[in-house]
């Protein structure tokens, strides 16, 4: 039962190892792409502000949700009314 353990954690290493060894690698090659002007390549960029608002600041969206779940709520709890012996 040892030899298992000890296989299984030599497994454990081996695979952090490789994990760490490809995260590694894919962490040089990114782009190293910084909008800098070189001799090749022209960088124009222009600034433009736009405002946006998401849809959940609205309270509109939250009375109408609030009405629709309240509607579900009564329809569920009333069930059917029968006449019980």
């Amino acid at each position: 039962m040892e030899a298992l353990t000890t296989l299984k954690n030599k497994l454990n290493t081996g695979l952090a190892f490789l994990v760490m060894m490809f995260m590694s690698a894919m962490s040089f090659a990114q782009n190293n792409d910084t909008g800098a002007v070189t001799a090749d390549k022209t960088v124009n960029s222009t600034s433009t502000s736009t405002t946006t608002t998401e849809w959940y600041t609205n309270p509109i969206y939250l009375i109408v949700g609030a009405v629709v779940l309240l509607i579900i709520i009564v329809l569920l709890t009333r069930g059917s009314k029968k006449e019980r012996d």
